[in-house]
């Protein structure tokens, strides 16, 4: 579902982005690690078409991202860690507006609406101008929007900031959902423990660089480490200098 071929980006004499080639299954979820400054956003966002690469080749679901950008986009769902929702619609129109925009039939959208505002606790919300949401409510709201359009990929950036602790264990229910459902996964997270729960395999970026990828138990041999170390310990000790 995700194939990125030497990906890279420079900003001036800076290199976000080194040379990073990764390919993400259906039906996986894929955590995308490293420390602040690693290159984490700037591959999301040209994953999602946002950015273009200085060079490289980024496939979503067989599409070229470059030659075919609007059919490539048209199987993505990005959910960054800024939500951003247009505030003068309310949380219904909002959902409305995107199935409107992704073509799912208006049967659909009334039939699938009230039960996702209901899933994130978002029903007497529903009315209410999204000025008046908080962030965290914004968030809930958009990745309901990706569960009513059921993409092929979906990428979230730290997908639970602002997220209260049941809405955080939601998310993790639904996001093992989307996976069984076939779509592909590519979560940035800071959060540890969640990855090390969730994700199958990991990658581990550094200075723009893919320095570690596979399962946790892959990255403890290649990291040294023993069978009771965390996946927080194997990424201290990898992106060690």
């Amino acid at each position: 579902m995700i194939e990125l071929k030497g990906l890279t980006k420079t900003f001036g004499s800076f290199k976000a982005v080194d040379g990073l080639s990764l390919r993400v299954p259906p039906g996986e979820i894929y955590g995308f690690l490293g420390p602040n400054g690693a290159g984490k956003t700037t591959t999301v966002k040209i994953l999602s078409g946002i950015m273009k690469p200085t060079a490289g080749t980024v496939v979503v679901d067989g599409v070229d991202m470059l030659a075919d950008p609007l059919a490539a986009k048209r199987r993505l769902a990005y959910i960054p860690d800024e939500p951003f929702a247009y505030p003068k619609l309310t949380g219904r129109e909002l959902l409305r507006f995107i199935g409107d925009l992704y073509s799912v039939p208006r049967g659909e959208q009334e039939r699938e609406i009230p039960k996702l505002l209901e899933t994130f606790d978002l029903s007497e919300a529903g009315g209410e101008l999204l000025e008046s949401y908080s962030h965290g409510m914004k968030q809930k709201l958009l990745i309901a929007s990706v569960l009513l359009r059921r993409p092929k990929v979906v990428l979230f950036d730290e997908p639970t900031v602002g997220l209260d602790p049941r809405s955080i264990r939601r998310f993790r229910e639904l996001l093992l959902g989307i996976a069984r459902s076939g779509a592909s996964v590519f979560m940035c997270t800071h959060i540890l423990e969640m990855a090390e729960k969730l994700c199958g395999r990991v990658g581990i970026i550094y200075k723009g660089r893919l320095i570690a990828e596979g399962t946790v138990e892959d990255l403890r041999r290649l990291s040294g480490a023993s069978g009771d170390h965390s996946l927080e310990d194997i990424f201290l000790s990898l992106t060690e200098d």
